[in-house]
């Protein structure tokens, strides 16, 4: 029977409302589900974060800004980027027959065309810095890597403007290098700061041309690492400040300027483990090294080197505790040139030098440089340290050469020696009671090794003074060979005696 015919119409009715009741709530449901996924708006209003920024700080923050945004607006036009053009010829390989030959059939060659040389052009990019300025001559201070070997060289300006350029002349001993442009367009000059102020923490940026043309003239900022770093690329002689500012690849020839706007540096170098990237390890030549450079280049081309004529060395710490030098700051002046500015003036081999006209100097790369800036024909007081006590001596200083800087047979007296302690008994196999210095090192064409000293001789005497220790040694050195100079010596167990060296 049919279900519906088995209900009252009273039942029927209550189960007619309950069945539209329930589709009724169904599709109510279904639609406050299909409207009721939050915008995208609402939730990002939700997220919002109730913190407030204080205003002073976002002002600070601000002026900081501000500043950057000068120094950029300050310094960027008096950088320039270098590119250049390095030509080397090369012969053409003959490759008897092959590839060409493989591929296309032999061919008669003329006797002419073998051992034909190509040209080969090789493009270089770095960074410069416009200092000077006279007439419509603009004077651009860069690094020598960065122009050496080339042929050609042209400035892009800031502006997008280019000018041919030309080498004015280069240090390989500072990596220094000058160029020059002509124009009659206005670029300003750079603002040189004072790099002797610079301490370790200060802001540093650092601006050039990193990578090539796409990112010409960056800036990227940092802090002063560390100052009077030593040991960069190609032996030269500054002392470097370092810095976290990234400097990559192009950078080379760039200033790396203070937070007033001023040049500190010139950027010149990296410590990298990755193939030449920044890791923050950035190296520049501080600004105070190459003013004297800037001025020598302009006016006669080359830059002029003081010479004092001595080989200056670190002294190890038995050598510093014979001396009665060990804390002391400064270089030992373990030989010393016949006829130098310092022969003449009273430097003798062992004395100890601690500073150069008033101002001391921290080590032996800093002596260097101290001296290589004294101006040749000028004299400099020079403090040193001669038996345990301190004593003055005026040198007249003159042009380094490289002939007489080389000149070996005048390199007074041309060996290096250490004090026998108980450790080289031991590798020696010496007996206890045996004195004397150790020869580690005899310098090529010296007078030392005219007379026949060799590496492992034991020196016990000199001129037939006996000596027991590196004091008595370059005492009987300072007052006994003003006229000629023999060794006594021990070599596999038997005594000799050199030849005599004539002064």
């Amino acid at each position: 029977m049919n279900f519906f015919k088995k209900m009252s119409s009273k039942n029927v009715l209550i189960f007619n409302l309950v069945l539209l009741g329930a589709i009724f709530g169904f599709s109510l449901a279904f639609f406050s589900f299909s409207i009721s996924a939050p915008k995208a708006g609402n939730i990002a209003r939700a997220q919002e974060s109730t913190v407030t920024i204080p205003e002073s700080a976002i002002a600070t923050a601000i002026e900081l800004q501000n500043a950057f945004n000068g120094i950029a607006e300050k310094a960027l036009p008096s950088v320039v980027e270098l590119k250049t053009v390095s030509v080397r010829r090369q012969s053409l390989p003959n490759f008897n027959g092959i590839p060409w030959d493989f591929f296309y059939g032999p061919r008669e060659r003329s006797p002419d065309s073998r051992g034909q040389e190509r040209e080969f052009r090789s493009q270089g990019l770095g960074s410069g810095i416009i200092v000077r300025q006279k007439d419509d001559i603009y004077y651009v201070i860069t690094n020598h890597h960065v122009v050496d070997n080339t042929t050609e060289i042209r400035i892009a300006t800031k502006d997008g403007k280019e000018y041919p350029a030309e080498l004015v002349g280069k240090d390989e001993r500072k990596d220094l290098a000058m160029v020059s442009f002509k124009t009659n367009d206005f670029y300003p000059l750079a603002a040189l700061g004072n790099s002797d102020e610079v301490k370790v923490g200060d802001w540093a940026i650092a601006m050039g041309n990193p990578l090539g043309e796409q990112f010409s003239f960056s800036v990227t900022m940092g802090i002063v690492s560390a100052v009077g770093r030593t040991g960069g690329p190609g032996g030269n002689i500054n002392d470097f400040i370092q810095t976290d500012a990234p400097i990559n690849q192009g950078n080379s020839g760039g200033p790396l300027v203070n937070i007033k706007g001023e040049v500190i540096g010139i950027n010149t170098w990296i410590a990298s483990n990755n193939g030449g990237g920044s890791v923050g390890l950035g190296f520049a030549i501080p600004i105070n090294n190459a003013k004297r450079s800037i001025d020598e280049f302009i006016t006669t081309g080359v830059v002029s080197y003081g010479w004092l004529g001595v080989m200056l060395s670190e002294p190890s710490r038995d050598l510093a505790a014979g001396l009665k030098i060990e804390g002391k700051r400064g270089g030992l002046a373990s030989q010393v040139f016949i006829g130098s500015p310092a022969d003449k003036g009273g430097v003798s081999p062992g004395d100890f030098i601690t500073h150069v006209n008033g101002t001391e100097a921290r080590d032996v790369n800093q002596l260097t440089r101290m001296v290589g800036d004294i101006k040749p024909g000028d004299n400099a007081k020079f403090t040193l340290i001669r038996d345990g006590s301190a004593m003055d001596v005026q040198v007249r200083i003159e042009a380094r050469t490289e002939n007489v800087s080389s000149d070996n047979k005048k390199l007074w007296p041309g060996v290096h020696l250490v004090p026998i302690t108980n450790e080289i008994r031991e590798n020696l196999k010496l007996e206890a009671n045996v004195t004397g210095l150790y020869v580690s090192q005899v310098l090529s064409d010296t007078p030392a090794d005219i007379v026949g000293l060799r590496q492992g001789d034991i020196i016990f005497a000199v001129n037939g003074e006996n000596i027991k220790d590196i004091a008595e040694y370059y005492k009987v050195l300072r007052e006994k060979t003003s006229s000629e100079l023999w060794f006594s010596f021990t070599r596999s167990s038997s005594s000799l005696e050199s030849l005599k060296f004539k002064r």
